[in-house]
């Protein structure tokens, strides 16, 4: 089991490390630079080329049956989970065959009305202390999901 994280705007990185390593996991933080390299022996800091699609691609292309990835890109959330893999998003919230669907079909209406000039603004609510709770539960029944099998 691998966990990939979409690391270039990921409030959860040390979070999500801190459970790979009482779990004893590898995690890659993938990112097309900036990040220094976590201090961790089961994290490891994968950079990329610049470029729109180079760190989703990169993940997309390894994550499957067994691994998981973080992030709140749904597009990549959408390849992962159809390569088999668990997917959250950094407020613990998992991506499945059955509710991807909805939330890509949500983010594509959004972009439409926003570039349409519909709509203005974007992204979410703050990310908080309950988020960042909400995250450490999600990814921890996870992987005790992954461990039993399913």
């Amino acid at each position: 089991m691998t966990v990939f994280i979409d690391a270039d705007a990921c409030p959860v990185k040390d979070e999500a490390i801190r459970v790979a390593e009482r779990h004893r996991t590898r995690i890659l933080l993938v990112c097309d630079g900036g990040l220094r390299r976590p201090l961790s022996e089961w994290a490891e800091l994968v950079i990329v080329p610049e470029g729109p699609d180079a760190a989703d691609d990169y993940i997309a292309e390894r994550a499957g049956p067994g691994d998981v990835c973080i992030t709140g890109d749904i597009p990549l959330a959408d390849r992962c989970v159809k390569a088999g893999a668990r997917v959250l998003d950094h407020r613990g919230t998992e991506f499945t065959e059955s509710s991807i669907g909805s939330k890509l079909a949500m983010r594509d209406l959004m972009t439409d009305l926003r570039s349409a000039g519909q709509m203005e603004g974007g992204g979410g609510k703050p990310f908080g202390p309950r988020d960042r709770s909400d995250f450490l539960n999600g990814l921890e029944r996870v992987f005790q999901a992954l461990k039993r099998g399913r």
